[in-house]
């Protein structure tokens, strides 16, 4: 009755329904102790990935692919809640605060990397993974929190856009470093990237109001078809041109509107919710426990030093836009957790003679700021009310 391969078929079946209804069990406990679920499933998938306490043998290729839905679904949920106008005017006022990530941030990646003696080809590699945030972690903790509509917010969102847009001239540029391009195939990479970028964004801005007509109509199920294709598709031709599919995703959420823009989240919320979940235990299934002894002390040190200046920018961001400083803290600790983008990075180096100490101290580092970045978040407002009232009470009376 049953075909010969189905022993390994259900044996996967046990795996993967294991996996989710362990993540079930964690995200019931993380409601519980008020937290968001991001550092429990960061910590599951390092206790049963490679190198863990139990190596749960699921197939990688089927949980990347998932990780990676995760990834342009919360991304793309996250574009639901702005407007194009919003975006407009958040990227025109919030240059400045992204100038202020990228010298802050990236700069303390590339003198670190130096401190240590590396190349400098590999420390501009370092660089990168401590400038960007990561998008997938921070729009869920955004989420778990109920603080999508927060003042704060939209100039958090404003640097996650610039830091994407930042990407698509950065990747070309070190991948043609590394493999010794000359300037004009580099020059080309970029170009035929940004121009990607913008005629995914005019094209989201245009058309994007005939597009919900369009999609809106239907049963749930049409509906929901037609958007997750279309999230899909929009990301794999941004990924194509080596522009991040993630800020596909954003735009195609952007693009949405009115009673279309409600149906796809209220559709949607769900499937993000599994997928995203697979997305951060899949991160930290990659990562071997033993791997990250030697390099503990500097990924450490890099955690604390580029919290500090992820916090100082994130209030300058908030602060620019004339939120209280209870938001500005909010601001600035969401963008401590790097994620994605980091790892990434890191594994372009792999060739290069520090390669192998890059992608372990990128390792460490980002699975520090993934798990502090939510705790910190969720307990900024505890952490501002002390800071405020030993203020009050330091100052002199009349």
């Amino acid at each position: 009755m049953f075909a010969a391969g189905s022993t390994e078929t259900a044996l996967a079946f046990l795996e993967i329904g294991a996996v989710v209804f362990g993540l079930g069990v964690l995200s019931r406990l993380a409601a519980r102790l008020g937290i968001t679920a991001v550092p429990l499933y960061l910590i599951a998938g390092l206790a049963f990935g490679e190198g863990g306490i139990a190596r749960l043998d699921v197939s990688e290729d089927f949980v990347s692919l998932a990780a990676e839905i995760g990834v342009l679904l919360l991304l793309f949920t996250l574009g639901l809640e702005y407007t194009d106008d919003e975006l407009r005017s958040g990227l025109g006022r919030g240059w400045p605060s992204g100038v202020v990530d990228m010298v802050l941030n990236a700069g303390a990646g590339f003198g670190v990397g130096m401190l240590l003696g590396w190349s400098p080809l590999a420390a501009l590699l370092l660089a990168g993974v401590t400038w960007v945030s990561s998008s997938g972690v921070i729009s869920k903790v955004l989420a778990d929190l109920g603080r999508v509509g927060n003042r704060e917010t939209p100039p958090v969102l404003n640097i996650l856009v610039m830091e994407d847009l930042a990407m698509a001239v950065y990747l070309p540029v070190v991948a043609a470093l590394i493999v010794g391009g000359t300037l004009l195939e580099t020059m080309t990479s970029v170009g035929i990237a940004l121009a990607v970028v913008v005629i995914i964004l005019l094209s989201a801005l245009r058309f994007g109001g005939y597009l919900s007509l369009r999609i809106g109509e239907g049963s749930n199920e049409s509906v929901l078809l037609a958007v997750l294709g279309l999230v899909l598709l929009v990301a794999g031709v941004a990924q194509l041109f080596e522009v991040s599919g993630a800020i596909g995703a954003f735009l195609v959420g952007l693009a949405l509107s009115g009673r279309t823009e409600e149906r796809a989240m209220e559709l949607i919320a769900p499937l993000r919710d599994v997928f995203a979940a697979t997305f951060f235990v899949f991160f930290s299934f990659q990562i071997n426990p033993a791997d990250l002894v030697e390099v503990a002390g500097w990924a450490f040190l890099l955690a604390v030093l580029t919290t500090l200046t992820k916090v100082i920018t994130g209030w300058y961001a908030a602060q620019r836009r004339d939120v209280g400083k209870r938001g500005r803290l909010r601001a600035g600790t969401v963008l401590i957790a790097r994620g994605e983008f980091s790892i990434v990075i890191a594994a372009l180096g792999t060739g290069l003679a520090d390669g192998a100490a890059l992608g372990a101290l990128a390792a460490g580092y980002v699975l520090i700021t993934a798990i502090l970045g939510p705790l910190a978040t969720r307990f900024s407002d505890q952490i501002s009310e002390k800071v405020l009232e030993r203020g009050t009470q330091a100052a002199p009376t009349a």
